[in-house]
């Protein structure tokens, strides 16, 4: 099981959440966070709390995944001085790649990462907007360890707890600004 953290406030962070029902299909909530994106004291807010939960721990790069998780982890490593790499859908890298193939709370689907972009004993903190599954951070995971990179923690705005994607986290750090 991933590592457990102690809850904080979160009433801030889900105030600038936009809950939308049965999108992208029916039976799924989508919490959007376009929102906050929008605010300029919740999104700083957002990304300084990402920040200080992993103060302390060595970065060497921050992982951030297609779309929303590079809004997120790009102002992260910037924020520690660590670099960020992209992880991508399949097909939008332009260089040689590790893939992935992983499930979604509704299908599946691939990712992709450049085969340079980590050196083996890289310490690695991944960040996204949503855990939900856990389908998408633990293919992130898997596609780090394959280059010899070390997962130092993962770092979430949104968790749902109900669909237990800690599970597929194995021993990894997990943070997570709320919980649903």
């Amino acid at each position: 099981m991933a590592a457990e953290t102690q809850p904080r406030d979160s009433a801030w962070l889900s105030d600038l959440v936009r809950d939308i029902a049965d999108y992208p299909q029916p039976g799924v909530v989508f919490r959007d966070i376009t929102p906050l994106l929008g605010n300029g004291p919740g999104f700083h807010r957002a990304i300084a709390e990402l920040v200080q939960r992993f103060e302390g721990v060595e970065v060497d790069c921050v992982l951030g995944m297609e779309a929303r998780g590079f809004i997120l982890a790009a102002p992260v490593a910037f924020s520690i001085g660590a670099g960020f790499v992209p992880v991508r859908k399949a097909g939008k890298l332009p260089w040689a790649v590790v893939r992935e193939e992983y499930s979604l709370e509704y299908g599946k689907d691939k990712l992709e990462m450049h085969r340079d972009a980590i050196r083996p004993g890289e310490r690695v903190l991944v960040i996204d907007d949503v855990l939900a599954t856990g389908g998408t951070a633990s293919a992130t995971c898997r596609l780090v360890e394959e280059l010899g990179g070390v997962v130092v923690g993962l770092g979430f705005l949104i968790e749902i707890s109900g669909l237990n994607g800690r599970s597929k986290l194995g021993t990894h750090t997990v943070e997570s600004l709320a919980v649903y």
